[in-house]
């Protein structure tokens, strides 16, 4: 009699962490693992989907989840999910926290300015490897299809389409240099980012002047003047990290 009461109030509280902890997902949070048409294991869908929902800020910096809540929402067993959280963890999204599942990590303005600081280092290199290939249009088409995405995003007034263009460029870009390496390095910094470069994108001017940025450094690319790429590059990227950080400072945005 004794044990079966242990084991109902042992229950009974695993319930309300539970509850307590499934609170800080949104309810209508449409997180579901959708299937591409390639098999994928459990814990990469896992991953790739607690990801989107971290980048999407539809869990938000600070929020702490229980792992069993994860699992329920996006439909998957808790060990695929242990596994992609601990990947998470690594890139420095989340932070693993003993029998309270995890919490989002929140960006300072240091982070983000030593997030620049890498990118501002590794992202000229990138292009100055590509350029040095002297690759063809048809080659770096991402790139011009990119530029021509955020200006008819411009011309539309749509600041989330120009987001979408600006990442595939910028993704791009460090995919085509051929360092697999190198873009690894990249773009699990370039996500920690993310969530911010979203939240003040209506606080930023609108973003004329970077556009024709984007279509310099292709057209320097498209010249297999290497050195005038890479430094075009570092000249964009360290004017979005002056412009953000002004951001933070000014709006006093201390976790992002």
């Amino acid at each position: 009699m004794r044990s079966s009461k242990i084991i109902e109030k042992k229950s009974l509280l695993a319930g309300s962490r539970r509850e307590k902890y499934s609170k800080s997902i949104p309810k209508d949070s449409k997180a579901k693992v959708i299937s591409l048409g390639m098999p994928k294991s459990s814990t990469l869908m896992a991953y790739e989907c607690i990801k989107k929902m971290i980048l999407d800020n539809s869990l938000s910096p600070g929020d702490q989840i229980l792992e069993q809540a994860l699992a329920d929402q996006i439909q998957l067993s808790r060990t695929p999910v242990r596994e992609a959280l601990v990947r998470l963890k690594q890139e420095g999204l989340i932070e693993l926290v003993p029998r309270h599942g995890i919490r989002v990590l929140p960006l300072s303005p240091e982070d983000m300015r030593e997030i620049y600081e890498v990118l501002i280092a590794l992202e000229p290199m990138a292009t100055e490897m590509l350029t040095l290939r002297k690759p063809s249009r048809e080659e770096i088409a991402p790139l011009v299809k990119a530029c021509e995405d955020m200006e008819r995003s411009l011309a539309n007034d749509d600041l989330e389409m120009w987001a979408a263009a600006d990442a595939d460029f910028h993704s791009s870009l460090i995919a085509l240099s051929g360092n697999k390496r190198l873009a690894a390095m990249v773009l699990m910094v370039w996500e920690q980012s993310h969530r911010a470069r979203m939240f003040t994108l209506r606080l930023r001017p609108k973003p004329e002047q970077s556009t024709k940025e984007h279509r310099h450094i292709v057209d320097a690319i498209l010249s297999g003047d290497a050195i005038k790429a890479r430094n075009l590059y570092r000249d964009h990227r360290e004017k979005a990290a002056k412009a953000m950080l002004q951001l933070i400072g000014q709006y006093g945005l201390n976790r992002l």
